[in-house]
């Protein structure tokens, strides 16, 4: 097992009396009681999967499916490097795979092709390339850079995002002294799609924090829904999204963890840490989660999870779905 994500990775001390904290109030409540209260619909309370904390079902013994949590989890240091569009160096995170049953770690998507770590050396350019039946979404982690697809041109940097259409003739440039560093999101195009004619951009410190849907006195003032998730829309299928139903990013501030919660069969719903490190509560299980490394839910209705800053400063996600009939919103 990684010893990055491994269950028994040394934490702080003074965060792990924190960790404790925050986990055992809602499991000591839990234990107590005698049937499982009902849940409402996501959409509910303020974007909360549960009325309240006291309604969430915590698992009252181990998961037998537990041991295979890590096959869920995806790191790029892990993964063998890949050369794309001349220059553009890809490690795997994500692959294609089985939603509940993955035939080796990491192999989990059904929907999406895969989500990758790329980097791009300074100075270095790509060759003008083109998408077929397929488009991406480029997350940009550091670095200057800039892309150019038909008569368009961005400037690439920290938390710019952009949405590359298939049938578009781009080239992307580092323009810095450092690695130009990004993450990489890649769906197929579903028969008779139509592709938007022109690449998108999205500078997420532009983008104001999504309202919760209702007020709910369990959501942390400031945040968009599961008690503690902080929200920034980047694309969805409005914008020219094919597969994939929204991407955002999600900040959990220090001392807060989100909602517990399970996903449905088809639920597709990926966690990739870019800022900060942050515990997954995965089922009965934890697993540190520091930047690069990613993972989804086995989406069985039943199985819950969350993550937990123990920290002082807040951690930073990207987030994306694809799910049959779903909605856009988290």
């Amino acid at each position: 097992m990684n010893a990055r994500y491994q269950r028994n990775s040394l934490l702080p001390g003074r965060n792990f009396a924190r960790v404790l904290l925050a986990l055992s109030l809602p499991l000591l409540t839990a234990s107590a009681q005698i049937a499982p209260k009902p849940s409402v619909s996501t959409a509910g309370a303020g974007g909360n999967s549960f009325n309240g904390p006291e309604y969430v079902r915590y698992p009252n013994q181990k998961d037998l499916q537990d041991r295979r949590i890590d096959m869920f989890i995806g790191d790029w240091h892990d993964s063998l490097p890949r050369r794309v569009y001349g220059s553009l160096i890809l490690r795997d995170i994500l692959t294609k795979g089985d939603n509940l049953n993955p035939p080796q770690k990491g192999a989990v998507l059904e929907s999406a092709n895969f989500l990758s770590y790329g980097r791009l050396q300074p100075h270095e350019s790509t060759i003008p390339s083109q998408l077929q039946s397929v488009q991406e979404v480029y997350y940009i982690l550091g670095g200057a850079g800039e892309i150019t697809a038909g008569e368009k041109s961005f400037a690439l940097h920290k938390d710019v995002a952009i949405l590359m259409p298939a049938d578009l003739s781009f080239v992307m440039k580092n323009t810095g002294e450092e690695p130009l560093t990004m993450y990489v999101v890649n769906e197929p195009l579903p028969a008779n799609f139509h592709p938007i004619k022109q690449m998108l951009m999205a500078d997420e410190r532009l983008v104001p924090v999504r309202t919760p849907l209702l007020a709910s006195p369990y959501t942390i003032p400031g945040a968009s829904g599961h008690w503690a998730h902080i929200v920034r829309d980047l694309f969805n299928k409005n914008d020219g999204l094919a597969t994939i139903g929204d991407i955002i990013t999600v900040e959990i501030n220090p001392i807060s963890m989100g909602e517990p919660h399970p996903h449905q069969p088809g639920h597709e719903e990926i966690w990739a840490a870019i800022d900060g490190t942050s515990l997954a509560f995965i089922g009965t299980e934890l697993r540190v989660q520091p930047p690069g490394v990613a993972y989804m839910l086995r989406p069985d209705g039943l199985m819950q999870h969350s993550n937990i800053n123990s920290g002082d400063t807040p951690v930073k996600f990207l987030w994306f779905s694809t799910s049959t009939g779903y909605s856009g919103k988290k």
